[in-house]
């Protein structure tokens, strides 16, 4: 399978799973009808950064994750991409896209550079608004580099993504033997790590006692994995409970989970693509 076939089939998936979550829930239903569009558009710009030659040399590829954008191959895409956030964001965001269509390519520059420098690290200070649209554009872009970057050795307490040194935005925990084995999933490139089962990303804190695990009834699957020393959370996807799940989708649905925390004093780590 080709680059292009296998971030083409990944975001098919993405697709597809996003309509089943909106069909069974419909307090996440307006939230997941908009990501098709966002997944939709993200799963062409993919296929384009496969092919293109710029890309796929061994001199692009050799630099870090976050070495310089390739802007003759994203920048074309900008505006397509801000005409169909315009066309299905909530308002607010629509309203943002629309304002940005009218700026300067220099101010498109600036602001996918800034993005693309400095997000990963606490993200919810920016606020889900304000970094919504470099995120989603540039999203492809960092899978692609991160898929063809080799992973370094990792400790299972590096409480960073290896590859690009942001922050987890969730925990996935993938069947092994009769358990799970916990992983962290960048907010940044998506690649996950693993990492302790009990002990917190953030703080580093390792009693259990102290490491508290909420589910909703409605998402069995779904967990809120709190602190209560440092009083931060993430949502984790349990595989072992749901085999079908792809979290990066199923987060998006979490929002009676992601209310309830914020409501107990929790604040969350990193927010997900959609501020939820």
């Amino acid at each position: 399978m080709t680059a292009t076939q296998a971030g083409g089939s990944e975001y098919d998936a993405r697709i597809r799973r996003g309509e089943r979550l909106s069909s069974e829930h419909a307090f996440a239903a307006e939230f997941l009808d908009f990501y098709k569009h966002v997944a939709a558009f993200q799963k062409t710009l993919r296929a384009n950064i496969a092919s293109s030659n710029s890309i796929k040399s061994p001199s692009a590829l050799a630099v870090e994750l976050r070495g310089p954008l390739d802007l003759t191959v994203l920048l074309p895409h900008f505006r397509g991409f801000l005409s169909t956030i315009e066309q299905h964001a909530p308002s607010a965001l629509a309203k943002s896209a629309h304002q940005m269509s009218l700026l300067s390519s220099d101010s498109w520059i600036a602001s996918l550079e800034a993005y693309w420098k400095h997000a990963g690290n606490y993200d919810q200070q920016v606020g889900a608004l304000a970094q919504f649209l470099a995120r989603a554009f540039l999203q492809p872009y960092a899978e692609f580099r991160a898929a063809q970057t080799p992973m370094p050795p990792v400790v299972m307490t590096t409480r960073v993504c290896p590859l690009c040194a942001s922050r987890p935005v969730m925990g996935v925990l993938r069947v092994e033997g009769d358990s799970g084995k916990r992983f962290l999933l960048c907010s940044f490139c998506s690649q996950e790590w693993e990492f302790r089962r009990i002990l917190c990303p953030t703080c580093g804190e390792e009693a259990e006692g102290k490491l508290p695990v909420y589910v909703a009834e409605q998402l069995p699957h779904i967990r809120v994995e709190a602190c209560d020393t440092c009083k931060f959370f993430l949502t984790g996807v349990d595989l072992t409970k749901d085999g079908h799940a792809i979290p990066l989708v199923d987060d998006l649905a979490a929002i009676p989970l992601t209310l309830w925390a914020h409501e107990h004093g929790y604040s969350r780590l990193q927010p997900n693509l959609l501020g939820t």
